[in-house]
């Protein structure tokens, strides 16, 4: 009897650290199941984005996934550094909560000092060169001293190369305008053409301008049969009418937007095109003995489209450095307080602001440039037109 007894209370012993478990087995089971009908029956307006998590995850040093995925395959944890401490729980959860990293000064002072904050922008994806100190700035000079009136002086050489392909079997849209063209800034402009202007800020004008470089975009895509159409409304003396401020530039452009959207169907794409404030040293590449202005482009954060946007500009990127390399700057995202952080992109999943160029680059390197964006947009585009149509096959 001693020993039956004995064996049971054995038996017990062994089994009460399995209850435990299973209890918390079920606890943890029941608490996912709990979490998962919360997120998936409250609000959309309450629900967590991808967005929202991916910049949760962006304060996680990489190392600490390659250590965790270690956890469950051995060949990852033989690529995990010997030299790299195990990451704490107490670090990660800090760095995820306060977005501050000890190795990161931005992190520490960028929300302390003054205009240090410029420095915690993001980057989908860098060009050659592209960092932190040169991302894209525009200067927001008062209203009145862009409306002023400036000499300007023009002249372009031609280049003689014509990359389109005029053969009768080309594709085409037909009547179909497919990409819409606008520039919000309209009258920036650039100081090769202005002699009497050195402010870089006050580089505007109003024929002179970045719409010279619109309509060249919109004469080559058309050579590759993609239908454009064009909008050349003068934000500025909208602005000007309406009592607006400058930086109310992206409210008065939306209404051409919405205008466009609803007079055609057929639009796919729309592109913002403006000039960058940064300076010729940035800006500019020369490829293949030519000179290029070098092309960012800004995807809005705070846009309901903002993946699927940023999707389409880094697959553009990607073209871009196939063909001209060192013509993109890389594809830049901006959101919250200081910027507009939309830039009329949440009307299209398929809208990218470009900037091209600087205040020092001149009409031939543009030009260049628009010709260069022509060619990879084109590619771009008939490839995913076919991929369009096997699907609906």
């Amino acid at each position: 009897m001693k020993k039956h007894n004995m064996l049971k209370s054995d038996i017990i012993r062994m089994i009460r650290p399995l209850y435990k478990r299973s209890g918390l087995y079920i606890v943890a089971v029941v608490g996912l199941f709990v979490l998962i009908s919360i997120l998936t029956t409250i609000q959309p307006a309450y629900r967590f984005s991808s967005q929202t998590i991916e910049q949760w995850t962006n304060e996680i040093d990489s190392s600490t996934f390659l250590y965790l995925i270690g956890m469950e395959n051995r060949a990852f944890q033989e690529a995990y550094p010997e030299d790299q401490p195990v990451p704490k729980l107490s670090t990660t959860l800090f760095q995820m909560t306060t977005s501050m990293k000890p190795n990161d000064p931005r992190s520490l002072l960028g929300r302390e000092i003054p205009g240090f904050s410029i420095y915690d922008n993001q980057l989908i994806v860098a060009g050659e060169g592209t960092n932190y100190t040169n991302l894209t700035y525009e200067s927001s000079p008062p209203l009145e001293d862009v409306l002023k009136d400036r000499e300007a002086e023009i002249t372009i050489e031609e280049d003689e190369e014509d990359h389109t392909d005029n053969r009768e079997d080309t594709p085409t849209t037909g009547e179909r305008n497919v990409v819409f063209i606008y520039s919000t800034h309209n009258r920036e402009s650039f100081l090769p053409h202005l002699p009497d202007e050195e402010d870089p800020d006050l580089a505007q004008h109003s024929e002179v301008n970045i719409t010279m470089v619109n309509e060249r975009l919109k004469d080559q895509l058309e050579k590759y049969g993609i239908g454009s159409q064009i909008d050349d409304t003068d934000i500025m003396t909208v602005l000007n009418n309406k009592g607006w401020s400058y930086g109310q530039a992206y409210n008065a452009s939306r209404e051409v937007v919405q205008e466009a959207f609803s007079s055609n169907k057929d639009i796919q794409y729309i592109f913002d095109i403006h000039r960058d404030s940064q300076r010729r040293d940035v800006t500019t590449k020369e490829i293949n003995g030519k000179s290029y202005a070098r092309i960012m482009m800004v995807v809005g954060e705070d846009s309901a489209n903002y993946e699927q946007n940023a999707k389409l500009a880094s697959q553009l990127h990607k073209l871009m450095e196939e063909k001209y390399p060192g013509l993109s700057r890389g594809v830049e995202p901006k959101g919250g307080p200081q910027s507009n952080g939309v830039y009329n992109q949440d009307l299209s999943d398929n809208a990218i602001l470009f900037e091209l160029g600087g205040v020092d680059n001149n009409m031939d390197e543009l030009y260049r440039s628009a010709d260069a964006l022509a060619e990879v947009f084109s590619e771009f585009y008939w490839d995913a037109e076919k991929v369009d149509t096997s699907e609906t096959r």
